[in-house]
């Protein structure tokens, strides 16, 4: 941010902004850091170099930094369990088998409580979410600077934007959301039918033995139902990133103070070290969570698979 005065504000800002690929449209004045003014003469995909220009690039916009992130730590996740795989012995298990075993047993557990039907797919699916939703939840503890720092030195850009915990980009956590919400209606049709599908958001919760009740019912349910089914994934996706986005503020705050002299300074590292030890657990939990509700979702799409509740 070079050419700029560093205030609280404009600090925060700036890592509070994602790494943002877009279009910029034709006649567009971006104003560089030097104080000039550059009117783009056609439509320009580039990347934002302010957090205004990135909010102006609008929705086919994409954060190169939370893909960046969440690709690599998904990889992280597939080579070390593969690895651990390819080594495992029956012995007693330590190191990383160790800690490969215990999150296969709890998932397993997991698994086996809430979901109570056939489905191959369920357990490795929850494994999945929870422990790369848990790799990405730990890049908080990673000290503010550090890496957004080394990006803009790496890159010569002052304007260099680079956050690095992806469940703090409401994007990546509703892309999860939604993901799931998909699987829920692909699983919901598979296993009741598409009438069965139907049936599920007409006739319920009211249903009546006179076909003309129903059909003053059927608006009603449909009403209730849509609402209940959209509202599954929207809170499973902001619930994360609140919880995410919070932690990562007061890190950043709490950054804020290291240059207001020594005993802010101080106080400021004492602050952070307690934050970072609470945080943990904000961490693990909204991982535990969001693989939790992900099992109970699928187990309500595979509810009605013995039993007919409209008849």
């Amino acid at each position: 941010m070079a050419g700029e005065t560093l205030t609280a504000t404009s600090y925060i800002q700036h890592h509070l902004t994602n790494l943002t690929y877009g279009k910029l449209p034709e006649g567009y004045e971006r104003h560089q850091a030097d104080g000039s003014v550059e009117v783009l003469s056609q439509d320009t995909w580039t990347l934002a170099h302010t957090s205004q220009e990135a909010s102006d690039m609008g929705f086919m916009a994409i954060h190169l930094d939370s893909m960046f992130w969440s690709i690599f730590l998904g990889a992280v996740f597939v080579m070390i369990f593969a690895r651990v795989a390819k080594r495992i012995h029956t012995g007693v298990p330590r190191g990383m088998q160790n800690f490969v075993e215990m999150a296969v047993d709890f998932i397993d557990k997991q698994v086996k409580d809430s979901f109570h039907h056939k489905n191959a797919m369920i357990a490795p699916m929850a494994l999945t979410i929870f422990v790369w939703i848990l790799l990405m939840n730990t890049m908080d503890l990673v000290p503010v600077d550090w890496l957004p720092h080394l990006a803009t030195i790496i890159s010569g850009d002052p304007h260099f934007f680079f956050k690095v915990v992806p469940t703090t980009d409401p994007n990546v956590t509703l892309g999860m959301a939604f993901t799931v919400f998909g699987l829920m209606i692909y699983f919901t049709i598979a296993k009741k039918g598409f009438m069965g599908f139907v049936k599920e958001l007409t006739l319920h919760p009211f249903h009546a033995e006179k076909w003309y009740i129903n059909l003053i019912l059927i608006p009603i349910n449909f009403a209730l139902e849509t609402i209940s089914w959209i509202s599954k994934p929207i809170s499973l996706g902001l619930r994360l990133f609140g919880n995410l986005y919070a932690g990562e503020m007061i890190f950043i705050l709490i950054a804020t103070m290291f240059s207001a002299g020594l005993v802010l300074g101080l106080f400021a590292g004492v602050l952070q070290w307690a934050w970072a030890v609470f945080h943990i657990l904000v961490i693990v939990l909204q991982a535990f969570v969001f693989m939790v509700l992900t099992i109970v979702y699928m187990a309500m799409a595979h509810q009605v698979e013995e039993e007919d509740q409209f008849h």
